[in-house]
């Protein structure tokens, strides 16, 4: 919001950027830094427009959806892994994923944030839940089995989609729809891109 100079109130005032003496009549922008005169947050203002849009320019999306794989495994390993390390399944580990997912993507395009990868990150990742949950409910269902003395082995790799959801869906509780919220909401916000406030 631009406003005239009260020339009570200049004093010695300055603008921010460029030092120049703000006087009487001059138009200026209050921010929460200082006072800048009105064409340097002008040009202050295309500048970080500039920068802002570059965010969502030349995404190699091949790299981003590998940073997003590679997050959403990392994410579903960690969980099952500390599932088996404490044969308790902690929903709230799940958040990882989601995390990871989101952090992966921008890391490997180097920064690029934009709505594309945000809609990437979400499929990845709630993907990749769904294969920590099957994975930590196996480990369960197979604990069960075996101290009920039946050596039956269920396979690492789904052998078809009925199956992996038949498993995925074994003891389905509402705080499993709560994490996946969770980790869909982290993935989502990650690779959010950067607005200007206003």
């Amino acid at each position: 919001m631009m406003e005239p100079v009260d020339d009570a109130n200049t004093g010695d005032l300055r603008c921010l950027e460029c030092s120049t003496a703000i006087s009487e009549g001059v138009a200026t922008v209050r921010t929460a830094r200082g006072v800048f005169c009105a064409d340097c947050f002008a040009r202050l203002k295309q500048q970080a427009q500039q920068v802002l849009a570059a965010q969502s320019e030349n995404i190699d999306f091949a790299r981003a959806l590998a940073g997003a794989l590679l997050g959403g495994i990392g994410g579903a390993v960690v969980w099952w892994g500390v599932t088996i390390a404490t044969h308790v399944s902690f929903g709230l580990v799940a958040i990882v994923i989601g995390v990871a997912v989101g952090k992966g993507i921008v890391m490997l395009t180097g920064g690029k944030r934009a709505q594309s990868l945000q809609v990437m990150s979400v499929v990845v990742a709630a993907a990749a839940y769904a294969v920590g949950t099957y994975l930590t409910k196996r480990t369960f269902i197979l604990e069960y089995l075996h101290r009920q003395g039946k050596l039956v082995d269920l396979p690492l790799v789904p052998t078809s989609p009925s199956y992996f959801f038949g498993v995925a869906s074994a003891g389905f509780q509402v705080f499993d729809l709560v994490f996946l919220a969770i980790v869909v909401h982290q993935a989502w916000k990650i690779p959010a891109p950067v607005r200007l406030p206003g």
